[in-house]
């Protein structure tokens, strides 16, 4: 299924007036994972309220043990602070990594936002070598701004 494909599916999932906010990330990330292939881990997490730390939020993939991941560590904790979307075109590569599985390759982070202030992002894990590019940023981009509307 293409990005364009799949960008009416995410908002049916968001306007679906019935489900907790949870429920629906967590559909999102199902969607996304079942969808694209080398989206093999699919999650959100979410800044603590004060704190400069991030708490994991739905997420679908193997069980992983970083549900806090302070400020500035590792993918997920270098977006926090610098804002930008963060592409891992390959892991063992990258010095300020922290390793979910030892099957992952690459790596794609994309903050959201909330009247301008980072509260979270999506990241996800591929198992295959430089997976990304700039239309899954793009699609990434899409499903945050969306995602945002619920907060």
């Amino acid at each position: 299924m293409t990005f364009e494909e799949l960008k009416p599916k995410v908002l049916d999932i968001l306007h679906h007036e019935e489900k907790l906010r949870d429920e629906k990330l967590l559909q999102i990330c199902r969607l996304l994972e079942e969808n694209i292939d080398y989206y093999d881990w699919v999650g959100f997490y979410f800044r603590n309220g004060d704190k400069e730390e991030l708490l994991l939020g739905p997420y679908v993939g193997e069980p992983t043990d970083h549900t806090v991941i302070p400020f500035g560590k590792g993918i997920c904790g270098q977006v926090a602070v610098s804002n930008q979307n963060f592409v891992v075109p390959d892991v063992h590569a990258q010095d300020n990594y922290i390793a979910c599985s030892i099957t992952v390759k690459s790596e794609i982070v994309v903050p959201m936002f909330v009247d301008g202030k980072n509260i979270g992002q999506i990241d996800i894990d591929s198992n295959v070598l430089d997976a990304f590019t700039d239309l899954d940023e793009r699609f990434l981009e899409f499903v945050n701004e969306e995602v945002a509307k619920l907060f």
